[in-house]
């Protein structure tokens, strides 16, 4: 049980200064004692039966230990939740505060329950002990008395104790992750701050703290949220920001009632946990079905977005860095002279069409061409609306295309008779394999009968004719095992090309009805890169896991026009 009180009254301590509010009138010298207690997390600032270092317990010791010493307590400061073996001392206030002191004179003894409630840094927490001694004040610790430096030993021996706290926090550290890291494998909840989606339910189990232990469970109003996220990210290509304004836009808050930030939106975009797998350091737990709210295809649909328009990618990035306005190929259309991606530049606003209405005329630029004047013999401009009408034609034909064929024919002509091919070439290699081997053995059984007389070859004839037989038959085994592993990897490509084909019925299916946004990310799923060319002549780079659907799809058409 947890008691939210400290084990001794404190009133005779200020409690926002830490000195004493009744100082005693007469202190003998030497014994005036300031307290420093320490703890690394915040649930160690209350007393629990299972913990002897939090804070009251520190100040019971260090209480008892001064009134056997004879020593008069003038100042207690406390350290919550700061890390001795994470946090420096330059950025520890209560420690630069007690050097201030010191340098002040206003203490002689510097009290802790342990040195290590002091720090736990090998390469700095001994000289900060040496500095306080090498400044008057003496350490002292309730369990490992008084730290000396008055000889080489003392020094070593300062050095060694800090070393060796350094080395429990990294192990402690070790063993709290691995510890951590088989929970998770196994598929348990370790903690954490409670993710967008889900809510705590009770398990009834306790914590060796006696603490209740939590699981997670989806929270279904969330949920809907998460995968309005999801979608909107995967099947229209909002950004983090866009995605942020959209929620705040319609009134839907996040966790804590306020507005929706774009870093959180890309936290959970990123974030694992929505399809199902616990992650705890680089530990991952197998999926947990009950725990999903997002499928493995959107979320790695999402992932692939979020790499493609990363700085990293960004020369050679080819799907929509956004997908505002009304151009389908902004992000992956390019000059087909210079190679420099073509910008959206608009014009003619203010300026009435001849309806009267102000129009803005819409262009891919090149950059080169227009601003620089740089080694650019293209067009300056295209027309959005026509080099879009282009595309957009080829995708359609593409559509109508997968819409007039059955999955059967698709499979055949992407898969099956390349298969069948490849199982051909296999068989035929491992015919003549077998029989360039057979060859090779009776060679050998005949050098047999020449060593004894009973052969028409001589010895040294079979030898040569056996030395070429064998490297006859290392050469055919080898192509025996490259036709084997081609036939092993046209088989694997079956499951892919038959997922190929489900996306583009999917995308056909959608195409039509689809908004602007959605059609640019259809586009991109089908085309890598447009590069266009003067008199808007194209070259379509179709994406490399679609072009031999696509080209399946090609001569299908082609058969059934002849």
């Amino acid at each position: 049980m947890t008691v939210q009180t400290s084990i001794l009254p404190n009133n005779d301590f200020d409690k926002a200064t830490g000195w004493r509010l009744n100082m005693p009138q007469w202190i003998a010298p030497g014994t005036s004692v300031l307290c420093l207690y320490r703890v690394s997390t915040d649930k160690q600032l209350y007393y629990t039966e299972e913990n002897d270092a939090d804070i009251p317990m520190q100040r019971i010791r260090c209480h008892a230990f001064c009134e056997q010493m004879g020593w008069t307590i003038v100042c207690e400061l406390q350290e919550e939740g700061v890390s001795g073996h994470k946090v420096r001392a330059e950025k520890r206030d209560k420690i630069q505060l007690i050097k201030d002191y010191a340098k002040q004179g206003r203490f002689d003894i510097l009290l802790v329950f342990m040195f290590d409630r002091l720090g736990r840094i090998a390469d700095e927490t001994p000289f900060l002990v040496e500095w306080f001694v090498r400044n008057g004040i003496r350490v002292w610790s309730t369990q490992e008395g008084e730290q000396r430096f008055e000889s080489h030993a003392d020094k070593l021996m300062n050095y060694i104790r800090f070393w060796q706290a350094d080395g429990e926090s990294e192990k402690t550290s070790i063993r709290t992750s691995n510890s951590m890291g088989i929970l998770t494998e196994q598929g348990c909840y370790t903690g954490g701050r409670l993710p967008y989606g889900y809510q705590y339910v009770k398990t009834g189990r306790t914590n060796k703290r006696k603490q209740e232990v939590n699981d997670l469970a989806v929270c279904e109003d969330e949920a809907f949220v998460v995968r309005t996220i999801f979608k909107l990210a995967a099947n229209e290509g909002y950004g983090a920001q866009r995605i942020a304004n959209y929620l705040n836009e319609k009134g839907i808050k996040n966790h804590t009632g306020k507005n929706w930030h774009p870093a959180s939106i890309q936290a959970m975009l990123r974030n694992v946990l929505y399809t199902g797998i616990l992650r705890s350091g680089q530990s991952r737990s197998p999926v947990q079905e009950a725990l999903r709210i997002v499928d493995d295809k959107t979320f790695t649909t999402v992932q692939n977005l979020l790499k493609a328009r990363s700085r990293e990618t960004e020369a050679i990035r080819s799907v929509p860095l956004n997908t505002r306005g009304n151009s389908l190929l902004s992000g992956n259309v390019f000059c087909g002279h210079c190679g420099a991606r073509l910008c959206i530049t608009t014009s003619g606003k203010g300026r009435p069409n001849r309806e009267g209405i102000d129009a803005v005329r819409m262009r891919y630029t090149c950059q080169t061409k227009s601003r620089t004047h740089g080694d650019c013999d293209g067009q300056t401009g295209y027309t959005v609306q026509k080099l879009d009408g282009i595309v957009e034609a080829t995708v359609r034909k593409i559509f109508d295309q997968v819409r007039q064929v059955s999955r059967d024919d698709v499979l055949d002509a992407s898969y099956r008779s390349d298969h069948r091919a490849r199982q051909a070439l296999a068989q035929k290699a491992k015919r003549d394999y077998d029989k360039a081997e057979s060859d090779l053995q009776q060679l050998k059984a005949e050098i047999v009968k020449a060593i004894i007389g009973e052969s028409a070859f001589t010895p040294e004839l079979l030898n040569s004719a056996i030395h070429d037989q064998e490297t006859l038959c290392e050469e055919l085994q080898r192509a025996y095992s490259e036709a084997a592993k081609a036939v092993t990897e046209g088989a694997a490509q079956h499951p892919a090309i038959d997922q190929q084909y489900n996306e583009l019925v999917e995308c056909a299916r959608a195409y039509d009805n689809a908004t602007i946004a959605a059609r640019k990310m259809i586009i991109s799923q089908l085309i890598e890169r447009v590069d266009v060319y003067r008199d808007y002549r194209l070259k379509i780079t179709f994406r490399i896991n679609m072009r031999q659907l696509i080209d399946a799809l090609e001569r299908l058409g082609e058969y059934k026009a002849s």
